[in-house]
């Protein structure tokens, strides 16, 4: 199935339709669909005149944010509570996973800075953190796996895709290895949630986190983390919320303290959280299940895939960072020319909104881009290289 993108370009991103600018810059911040900004601007209104407000409207919004994320990963509704940011999901792995000194942490060289600076603060409790080198480039997967055979592995750490190459990990082999071993496995989803469909039930992930600004096109300050279903026994709420507790659910008994976390990812929430961020995210997250997961993975990629082809043709010209199979990828797509900085500047001067990450142009075009959207920045890339 597939859905009628000058239909959501109409309705959703009106803006786009004018042709002035080129919008390829998702894998940075993603464009709020229209139903995302008039329900962020409802709550704002509401919020000008709380008497509007019942005493529990808020926490509805964020009850329909599980249920919409649970149904949009293919997770249990129990699986997610709500966080305003990638950092903070990844945080309630790194503070509350029973890890002790000599045990070792496994990430990629050339991480996301928030995959790397939490786990290096466990240096003073005696983990270390160890940065798998890159193989042509790219992330060396089966080295990765290599290193899982040492004991003293305990955590593995990673982006789903990578924010510099667009590398897309094998989260299923990497899964199921990490579990055969007892190892840990978290995940930073922010780059490919949104873009590329996800299911949780066939994974085995043990913290997965994300962001809504980017791919999920909803407000900042938006996000989840997702937490397998058994496991928050052994990880530690390290910030404790009133709102993660049971009791939380009465508000006319507020003082019958009763320390007892909800049995779920609710433990790990911490109010007060935006509600008109969320609430715009639900909307944004409605709009992703109307379109299917899958339609708006295959439209993506077939936009992807003509770029990847140009610069195939196009070797003198650039070169792809980003891996030419399919499956090693999502929507991320980094492309070195010889003058990067050039290209970015011919670029910004042609109105393509783009990114200049580690030598290379970054481009993410989204469910409602075309492929004369990216046609367009293509032949800004190859006149800058004749």
């Amino acid at each position: 199935m597939s859905y009628d993108v000058d239909a959501l370009r109409a309705r959703e991103f009106p803006w786009t339709l004018s042709g002035e600018h080129i919008y390829l810059d998702n894998a940075k911040t993603g464009a709020l669909p229209a139903r995302a900004v008039a329900a962020a601007r409802e709550w704002a209104e509401l919020r000008a005149e709380p008497y509007r407000l019942s005493t529990y409207q808020d926490l509805d919004v964020f009850r329909k944010s599980r249920e919409l994320v649970a149904k949009l990963i293919r997770a249990k509704t129990s699986e997610i509570a709500c966080m305003v940011n990638t950092s903070y999901g990844i945080n309630v792995a790194m503070l509350g996973l029973p890890l002790q000194s000599g045990d070792v942490v496994l990430t990629y060289e050339g991480e996301y800075p928030a995959d790397v600076y939490p786990w290096m603060s466990l240096a003073k409790k005696g983990v270390k953190l160890e940065l798998i080198p890159k193989r042509d480039g790219v992330q060396d997967e089966a080295r990765l796996l290599e290193q899982l055979k040492r004991p003293e592995v305990r955590v593995v750490t990673m982006s789903w895709i990578s924010f510099s190459t667009g590398y897309r990990a094998d989260l299923a082999t990497i899964g199921r290895a990490c579990r055969e071993r007892g190892i840990y496995f978290v995940v930073d989803a922010i780059q490919g949630v949104g873009a590329c469909a996800l299911d949780m039930s066939a994974l085995e992930i043990d913290v997965l986190a994300c962001g809504g600004q980017k791919w999920l096109l909803a407000p900042w300050g938006s996000g989840f983390v997702y937490v397998r279903e058994g496991l928050w026994r052994e990880i530690e709420p390290a910030v404790v919320g009133w709102l993660a507790m049971k009791s939380s659910e009465d508000f006319t008994r507020m003082v019958d303290y009763d320390f007892s976390f909800y049995d779920d990812a609710r433990r790990y929430q911490i109010n007060t959280l935006p509600a008109q961020d969320f609430a715009g995210m639900n909307a944004s997250l409605e709009m992703f299940l109307e379109l299917g997961t899958e339609a708006v993975e295959r439209h993506i990629e077939g936009i992807v895939s003509e770029a990847v082809e140009w610069t195939a043709a196009h070797g003198d010209v650039a070169r792809l960072v980003t891996p030419a199979d399919p499956k090693k990828r999502g929507g991320v797509l980094a492309i070195a020319p010889r003058e990067p900085v050039a290209a970015s500047t011919a670029l910004a001067k042609a109105g393509v909104s783009h990114s200049l990450r580690e030598g290379a142009i970054r481009l993410s075009p989204h469910g409602y881009n075309t492929r004369g959207e990216m046609a367009k920045a293509l032949e800004v890339l190859g006149d800058c290289g004749s």
